[in-house]
C-alpha cells in the first residue's frame, strides 16, 4: 500500500468525521445519517490499514477516531440476525482462512505421528504386549471398536461425541491464553492413541473396518481440532513475530479473533457428532458413509475459501471489535 496517496485520497473523508464528531451533538439528521456512513467508510479504512501497512502511527489516528465514532452512534444498533450473517459469512471464515498455514501444519504432523506409531505396534508384539493382554487387543479389534458406535442409542451418543469432540477443540482454544505452548502436546497424545488403534487395526487385518468406520466422520472432526490447535498457536506465536504493528495490538486482534473460532467450532463439532452418531454406525454400504463424510469436509473447507479469502481480500481479520455496530445507511 502506498500510505501517502491512500492518506491523501481519504484525508477529506477522516477530517469530515472530525467535524461532525466535534459538533455530534448539534446535528441535524441528515448529518446523523452522513456521520454513520463514515464511521463505516473510515471503519473500512482502519482495517485496510491493519492489514496492508505498517503505518502504526496511521492505525493509531484512525483506531482513536473510529472509536470516537462508535462511541458517538451507540444506540443505533445492527439487528442481531445482521451478526449472525456477519459471524458466518466474516468473523468464523476469516480466521480460519489466515490459519490456514498453521492449521494445514497441524494436520501433517498429526497424520506423520499418526503413521509412525502405526508402523510400530504393527507387527511387534513386544509393543503390542504393553498396550494389553492378547485377549484385550483380540476384543478391542474384533468387538470393541465396532461396537464404540452403535452400543448406545444415536441421540445420546451424538451427544457423548459432540462433549467429547468440544473438549479437545476447547482445551487448544483455552490453552492459547498459555500462548498455544501446550497444544502441540495434546496433539501428539490423540495422534498417538489413534496410531496404536489403527496398529492394532490393521495388524489384525482389519484396517478396511477402521477406515470405514473412521473416515466419515473423522475427516471434518479432525479438521475443526487442527483449526482449533491453529488458532491458539497463531496467538502465541504472535507475541514471538508480531511483524511491523506493536505486540499488544496484534495479540489483543488474534485473542479476539480465537473467540470466533470457538463460536464456529461448536456447529462443526456438531455436525461431526451428528455423522458419527447417525451415519457411521448405519447399515449404508462404506463408500456411501465414506462419501457422505468426504462430502461434508469438500463443503467446509468450500465454505471457508469462499468466504474467508473474500472477507480477507476486504481487510478483514475477524477481530469482533471491528464489527460495525451500526445500521448500514445508504
Amino acid at each position: 500500500m502506498d500510505v501517502d496517496a491512500f492518506v491523501l485520497a481519504h484525508r477529506p473523508t477522516w477530517d469530515r468525521l472530525e467535524q461532525l464528531l466535534k459538533r455530534r451533538r448539534h446535528l441535524t439528521g441528515a448529518e446523523v445519517d452522513e456521520l454513520v456512513d463514515l464511521y463505516q467508510r473510515v471503519s473500512t479504512h482502519l482495517s485496510m490499514v491493519r492489514s496492508a501497512s505498517g503505518d502504526n502511527v496511521l492505525v493509531g489516528r484512525l483506531s482513536g477516531l473510529v472509536a470516537r465514532a462508535r462511541s458517538a452512534v451507540t444506540g443505533a444498533h445492527a439487528p442481531l440476525w445482521r451478526d449472525f450473517i456477519r459471524f458466518w459469512t466474516v468473523s468464523f471464515p476469516v480466521v480460519a482462512y489466515q490459519a490456514r498455514r498453521w492449521w494445514l501444519g497441524a494436520a501433517v504432523g498429526f497424520f506423520i505421528v499418526v503413521v509412525a506409531i502405526a508402523l510400530w505396534v504393527s507387527g511387534n508384539p513386544e509393543v503390542q504386549s504393553t498396550i494389553g493382554t492378547p485377549s484385550e487387543i483380540e476384543e478391542l479389534v474384533n468387538n470393541d471398536f465396532a461396537s464404540y458406535y452403535s452400543e448406545n442409542p444415536a441421540a445420546s451418543f451424538g451427544l457423548q461425541v459432540w462433549v467429547n469432540n468440544a473438549w479437545v477443540a476447547a482445551q487448544c482454544v483455552v490453552f492459547a491464553i498459555l500462548l498455544g505452548i501446550p497444544i502441540p502436546y495434546i496433539l501428539f497424545q490423540n495422534a498417538a492413541n489413534l496410531g496404536v488403534i489403527a496398529g492394532l487395526m490393521f495388524d489384525a487385518d482389519k484396517g478396511g473396518l477402521f477406515l470405514g468406520l473412521l473416515t466419515p466422520h473423522g475427516l471434518i472432526e479432525l479438521t475443526a481440532v487442527f483449526l482449533a490447535a491453529a488458532a491458539g498457536m497463531r496467538l502465541g506465536w504472535s507475541v514471538v513475530s508480531p511483524g511491523d504493528r506493536p505486540r499488544g495490538q496484534v495479540l489483543a486482534e488474534r485473542g479476539r479473533a480465537v473467540i470466533s473460532v470457538a463460536g464456529g467450532l461448536v456447529v462443526v463439532l456438531l455436525v461431526a457428532g451428528l455423522i458419527e452418531s447417525l451415519v457411521t454406525p448405519s447399515p449404508l454400504p462404506t463408500f456411501v458413509r465414506i462419501a457422505i463424510g468426504v462430502a461434508a469436509e469438500i463443503a467446509f473447507l468450500a465454505y471457508v475459501f469462499h468466504f474467508g479469502r473474500r472477507a480477507a481480500k476486504a481487510g478483514e481479520t475477524g477481530d469482533l471489535d471491528d464489527a460495525p455496530d451500526v445500521v448500514p445507511t445508504g
